[in-house]
């Protein structure tokens, strides 16, 4: 019996670390259908050029520090789940900040482990915004170059 109760603890145990480990999973390398995945030194391009750069984590993060002269659009709340298939419809993403689909947009958030930025990104083009830009390594991968912050 004693048996028995520690293989099924055990099936369970490994059942939720892989259900854990799912929930918490990076999100795609690729960027999504309509999207251009950059990095920091297109951003900073895209940024010389007049592109929108949109801090989509909470307003609490963004207040804490952005990439410089980035505009807080939080997709919040994020209720959906953490995969390329999420149903936008669960969360919240005010895009009337965004009123010109034909801008250059670049969205980030906090690294490959954070949904927002990816999730906004298909959001735009699932809603005919033309150049949209997913910064996938975000403000961790901006600080660590040190460029400006505020």
């Amino acid at each position: 019996m004693k048996h028995r109760n520690f293989v099924t603890t055990l099936f369970a145990s490994l059942f939720f670390l892989a259900a854990g480990s799912a929930l918490a999973a990076d999100t795609p390398a690729a960027a999504p259908k309509g999207v251009t995945l950059v990095d920091a030194k297109k951003v900073q391009e895209l940024q010389a050029g007049g592109a929108t750069i949109v801090d989509t984590r909470k307003a609490s993060e963004f207040g804490e520090g952005s990439i410089k002269g980035a505009i807080s659009v939080p997709y919040d709340p994020e209720k959906s789940a953490k995969d390329p298939g999420f149903d936008s419809k669960m969360d919240k993403f005010d895009m009337s900040k965004l009123a010109n689909k034909d801008a250059n947009i670049v969205v980030f958030c906090n690294a490959g482990s954070c949904w927002k930025s990816y999730k906004s990104a298909v959001v735009l083009a699932a809603n005919g915004y033309k150049n949209v830009f997913w910064y996938r390594e975000g403000v961790p991968d901006w600080k660590a170059r040190k460029l400006p912050m505020e």
